[in-house]
């Protein structure tokens, strides 16, 4: 440490793009090392020693040529950079032990010749670098502990600091001699009086990245955090801090991101150990990683923990061993045991801790998913367990790769916390009473009191849309807010209003057309209710007119055993006739007022409603929200609730039907996609309450 070492190195680079604060923003190569040692204790100056490095790509940018005055012939005879870190060891311990001095540490104008230049230059080339590169004092942060009254460390430069102190500005002319001899100076001033300077200020470079676990309920700063894109689909935790070489991640703060198969998408999330370290990552984006470049962005560390985050006992007591590769197997028999996986990896790649060292990925009801996570305790063993990789075990062919602690956290959070079958709360006991329409759920029809905004920002929210209204927020229909999301869940551009009355949705449409939100117009169109509700469904509104989705089948009409029974209008206009991404939201119950006695609700057909297999997903805001946890919902009646339906009206034909008693029904689907799984045909019949394992 630079508090115990005797001397210091005052240390510049320069490389053949950018140089100063956005040195290593490029990936250029270093072109230029100068140094000279300072003696702490006699406070005396060594000789200035300047080395130029032949870079692999003989080519200097513009900038560079400007910024240092170098040319292709200053560095087209000089040795290359491994040569020359030899040089610099050699020359500086030479000197050091003249001095009778045993250690130094490096003395620099910025980490950035270190952490973006020097470091990850070196990892690129596979060259180890000496031990002294992994420690350093930053010279601006030293001043700044020195003299807290000047400037932030990130204005400080060298002629700002020498004026602080009252020193001239160094007329040497020359790249790199010009920067060594200022700091040699100001370093010298700050160690006599009045100042009496100890440099203690050590910044650590990572020798290697640790991995491990992460809390859900860890805080996580949002300031430490990015997100890397177009990563290989093969790389690892390794791979990712191996190409943010010379910042220092936090333990375990490597998450790759997975698909909804459970496959990587070439994104991770990497949490840094401060905010610095994260801003020098945004400096590599598009940097390379082998032949693709890499998206760096800043991230949330709400979206770190999502990822990275895990609550469950098991994978913590797998993941509580330090220092092991972890390997991902992927295709397993569904009746692999132990014992067979074990055989599988064989003597030459032998497991930690044996059974202990394998976890299984397993469903909540305890069946297993064909993956599992194997621990090594060297590099060795993991290699020789990917060399099986699609070799055969049963009749399947089994596929392995490196894994991280994040990944499988990822994986058992995805299989474990979600149930394969999503079921709603238990649904009243009947007789349930007839529900009246709450007003936020739009009653199609062809009265144009509603308004369609077109072409709003993607990161638009509802304040965004009450703030662009205006004065006119006021002719709003309570929860008339409706916002449309594409099939991935994400903001369409789009969004529908119901307004009070046709007038008022008419001098919408005229006052706010084509106003901005957030430097974009937007489009507002006067429009019905029943367009309203189409559009939600699926289908098209524009120039052209009115289009339904392209699926014309009934929404959510009973079994035609229950529709053969005509429905008295009575129930009908009191029935609660939802659309069917509503169908799921918590309803109050209300006792009917027409009849003394309770009647069933259940969701007739309608002409003009649709259900589309891709059909928009609309998010709808209720004020104030209200907790499914709190309010029931009332689903769809099964068969002995439709019978019941049918019996109100028709006694003497319930009698008749050997049909209707019957505690459910089955329905039977033709035409639904191959890749059609239960979770999209249980949102298909959103609103029912199937039995559980009522699907083959």
């Amino acid at each position: 440490m630079a508090s115990h070492s005797d001397t210091l190195v005052v240390f510049f680079g320069a490389t053949a793009g950018a140089n100063g604060g956005k040195l290593g923003s490029d990936e250029r190569e270093i072109i230029l090392l100068v140094w000279q040692i300072v003696d702490l204790h006699e406070k005396k100056v060594g000789e200035l020693h300047k080395c130029f490095v032949k870079p692999d790509t003989l080519e200097l940018t513009d900038q560079c040529k400007e910024e240092t005055g170098l040319t292709l012939e200053d560095v087209v005879n000089a040795e290359p950079l491994d040569k020359v870190l030899q040089q610099f060891q050699q020359s500086v311990s030479s000197e050091v032990k003249d001095l009778g001095r045993s250690s130094y540490t490096l003395l620099v104008d910025g980490p950035h010749v270190i952490r973006q230049a020097l470091h990850p230059e070196a990892s690129k080339k596979n060259l180890v670098l000496p031990e002294c590169f992994f420690s350093f004092v930053d010279v601006r942060k030293e001043f700044h502990k020195c003299c807290p009254n000047a400037d932030s460390t990130q204005k400080l430069a060298l002629s700002s600091m020498l004026d602080y102190v009252g020193l001239p500005a160094v007329s040497e002319q020359m790249i790199g001699a010009r920067e060594v001899s200022s700091m040699v100076t100001l370093t010298l001033c700050i160690l006599a009086e009045p100042y009496n300077h100890t440099f203690s200020c050590v910044e650590t470079v990572n020798y290697k990245f640790d991995s491990g676990t992460c809390s859900k309920t860890e805080p996580v700063d949002s300031e430490m955090v990015i997100r890397a894109r177009g990563l290989p689909w093969q790389s690892s935790d390794q791979d990712i801090a191996r190409f943010f070489k010379g910042l220092n991640i936090a333990k375990g703060g490597v998450a790759l991101c997975l698909n909804a198969q459970g496959r990587r998408n070439g994104e991770a999330l990497v949490r840094f150990i401060n905010s610095e370290h994260r801003d020098l990552a945004l400096e590599r984006h598009k940097h390379h990683m082998g032949s693709r470049y890499i998206e760096v962005y800043k991230a949330t560390g709400e979206e770190f923990l999502k990822i990275a985050g895990g609550t469950s006992n098991e994978v913590a007591q797998f993941l509580s061993k330090e220092n092991q590769v972890i390997i991902r197997m992927r295709g397993l028999p569904f009746t692999a045991t132990t014992q067979e996986v074990l055989s599988f990896l064989g003597p030459e790649s032998p497991v930690t801790d044996g059974a202990e060292g394998l976890l299984f990925v397993k469903y909540p009801d305890g069946r297993p998913t064909g993956d599992a996570f194997v621990l090594f305790s060297c590099e060795e063993y993991a290699q020789n367990a990917l060399k099986k990789h699609k070799q055969i075990l049963g009749k399947r062919y089994i596929e392995l790769f490196r894994s991280t602690a994040a990944e499988v956290q990822q994986v058992l959070n995805r299989y474990m916390s979600t149930p394969l079958i999503s079921t709603l709360p238990p649904s009243p006991i009947v007789p349930v009473p007839v529900l009246t329409t709450p007003p936020f759920l739009p009653a199609a029809s062809s009265t144009r009191d509603c308004v369609r905004l077109r072409g709003l920002p993607y990161t638009a929210g509802i304040e965004d849309i009450l703030e662009f209204m205006g004065e006119h927020t006021v002719d709003i229909k309570p929860h008339g807010v409706h916002m449309v999301l594409n099939q991935q869940g994400r903001p369409s551009g789009d969004a529908f209003i119901q307004m009070k009355s046709p007038d008022k949705a008419f001098l919408v449409a005229q006052k706010c057309h084509k106003k901005t939100m957030k430097d974009r117009y937007v489009e507002v169109f006067q429009c019905s209710t029943e367009e309203m509700s189409i559009v939600l469904m699926g289908g098209t509104l524009n120039r052209s007119g009115l289009s339904p989705p392209p699926c014309k089948l009934p929404c959510l009409s009973p079994p035609t055993a229950y529709a053969a029974f005509p429905t008295p209008p009575a129930i009908l206009s009191e029935a609660a006739l939802y659309q069917p991404p509503l169908l799921a939201a918590p309803r109050p119950p209300q006792t009917s007022m027409h009849s003394p006695a309770h009647t069933l609700a259940y969701y007739p057909p309608q002409p003009h409603l649709y259900m589309n297999m891709n059909m928009n997903y609309t998010a709808y805001y209720p004020s104030p929200p209200v907790s499914p946890s709190t309010v029931g919902y009332f689903a769809a009646p099964p068969g002995a609730m439709a019978a019941a339906v049918a019996a109100q009206a028709h006694p003497a034909a319930a009698a008749a039907s050997s049909v209707l008693p019957q505690p459910g029904a089955l329905v039977r689907m033709q035409g639904l996609p191959y890749n059609t799984g239960v979770k999209d045909i249980l949102s298909f019949f959103q609103g029912y309450q199937p039995e559980l394992g009522g699907l083959s």
